[in-house]
């Protein structure tokens, strides 16, 4: 029985009967009397646990009434490994967290996660020895992801100032915020736009001003927000996806049918090793973009009009470094 595990049981039992003896505590955990009193100590100084010693009963109680009141452990509902995994699901947070505003919240908990291991030193060594990766993160001013945060949570109404990239207009917009997603290191706000009258897809660090309001938000179901805005493939919304379908050659097959490009993919082995893999999608844009880093190793063979778009890009992009560098034209090269 683990440290954590030992102190999950003192609770318990002093919860359930009162006050327990040093003999009942030592038979029911198997530990020997130097050990439960290690224990003992690790809950009243590391988490502040009221435990006392009363003669009277010749037992250990909580003090007073903290027994109706509940006084609760911190981290008690975890076991080692849990913990752990907490600590690393903390780590993952930081990595992409916009400007702190989450670390800064959850450090007390990591503190507590801290001291329920047992100090710093084999968390730090965990922290050391794990590293994520997020590449191209687009950081997120702390004030406009909070007031995000708070209108999301308090269930309220935000009214901000919104750059929309692609036609570089700068507009105003009324949401109702409904969930927050974060997507290849960029966080993005899924809200009804009381502008547009439609769920909307929202880039927080294309916010360029952001206030609560106190109208209550216009409350959608959570199963309507998830048919209409993750039926398409990757960030762009919509609920009537087509279908593509890609061939990987043998090369690259390997590393394609291990990948996820969309959580109701279909693959398939083709004979001479290759790799077919079919995936939904409402706008080409970011499917045709993962297609072009793929290079010549995957060939859209529908539909149509994305095999097209995929054409037409590495043409313009041969074109450009063949102007640019005055490199000969890929069919004459080698």
């Amino acid at each position: 029985m683990s440290n954590t595990e030992r102190v999950y049981k003192i609770e318990q039992l002093l919860r359930a009967r009162g006050h327990v003896s040093m003999r009942e505590l030592i038979d029911e955990l198997e530990v020997s009397r130097a050990t439960l009193k290690r224990d003992l100590d690790y809950l009243r100084d590391r988490l502040g646990a009221p435990i006392e010693y009363d003669a009277l009963v010749n037992g250990y109680r909580f003090a007073g009434n903290s027994r109706e009141q509940r006084h609760e452990l911190p981290g008690l509902w975890f076991d080692e490994r849990e913990l752990y995994s907490l600590l690393m699901a903390h780590q993952l947070l930081s990595e992409i967290d916009s400007d702190g505003a989450i670390s800064r919240h959850l450090q007390p908990l990591l503190e507590r996660i801290h001291q329920v291991l047992g100090g710093g030193a084999r968390a730090q060594a965990l922290a050391e020895r794990v590293k994520i990766v997020a590449p191209a993160k687009r950081p997120v001013p702390q004030r406009w992801f909070e007031r995000v945060c708070e209108a999301l949570l308090a269930r309220r109404r935000l009214q901000m100032r919104y750059l929309t990239r692609g036609r570089r207009e700068v507009s105003e917009r009324t949401v109702s915020p409904q969930r927050l997603t974060h997507y290849r290191s960029t966080w993005y706000l899924d809200a009804w736009c009381h502008t547009r009258q439609r769920l909307l897809r929202f880039a927080l660090d294309a916010i360029e001003d952001a206030q609560v309001l106190d109208e209550p938000a216009r409350e959608i179901a959570p199963a309507q927000v998830q048919q209409q805005m993750d039926a398409g493939y990757g960030i762009f919304a919509g609920a009537t996806p087509r279908w593509a379908r890609l061939r990987f050659d043998p090369q690259a097959a390997m590393w394609a049918s291990r990948e996820q490009w969309h959580p109701q993919q279909q693959g398939r082995w083709l004979d001479d090793g290759g790799y077919e893999l079919r995936v939904p999608f409402v706008d080409e844009t970011e499917i045709a973009m993962d297609v072009l880093r793929q290079g010549p190793e995957v060939r859209v063979l529908e539909p149509a009009s994305l095999a097209a778009l995929v054409a037409r890009r590495h043409a313009e992009a041969a074109a450009v470094y063949c102007d640019s560098a005055s490199l000969p034209p890929p069919e004459a090269a080698g």
